[in-house]
Formats: C-alpha cells, structure tokens, sequence
C-alpha cells in the first residue's frame, strides 16, 4: 500500500463521518440557537429545556434520515471490508 493509498483512504473516512455526523451535529446546533436566542428573550435561564430540545432535534433527524445515514455507513463498511485485502498487500 502506497502513501497515496493510504491518503484516499483516510479521506474516504472523514468524508463519511462528515456526511453521516454532519446532519445530526447540525440539527443539535440549530435547535440549541433557537433555544438559546428563545431563552435570552425571555430570561429563562433553565438548561434542561436546552438539552430536551437539542434531543428532541437529534431524535427527529434520527427519525427521518437514519435510514439513509444507516445505508452510507454499510456501504462504506462493505467496501473497506471487501478490500481488506487489497489494503494488507
């Protein structure tokens, strides 16, 4: 295995990870602003409503995309497992 080979591989790897954590980070950092934002507003300064809303956000993103971040993650899974041995060589 060359260095190049070993490189593609490495960013195959943060590419997926990026692809499959991205929506799911992202849907806890928008429902965390709005709350935030929400409770400035407001002046309600109780962190569990951050936390049930960040979840709640998390859950929903679960709900209507894991399927899909599931299929990325075997498919990224079944080809690295496939090329095993090309990678040992």
């Amino acid at each position: 295995m060359t260095s190049d080979q070993a490189l593609y591989l490495m960013m195959g790897l943060l590419e997926n990870a990026v692809m499959i954590a991205g929506p799911v980070l992202g849907a806890a950092l928008v429902g965390g602003v709005f709350i935030g934002v929400l409770q400035t507003a407001t002046q309600i300064n109780e962190m569990s409503i951050a936390y049930v809303v960040k979840a709640g956000c998390v859950l929903l993103v679960f709900v209507f995309a894991g399927s899909a971040l599931m299929a990325k993650t075997m498919s990224y899974t079944k080809t690295h497992f496939n090329n095993i041995a090309k990678v040992v060589r």
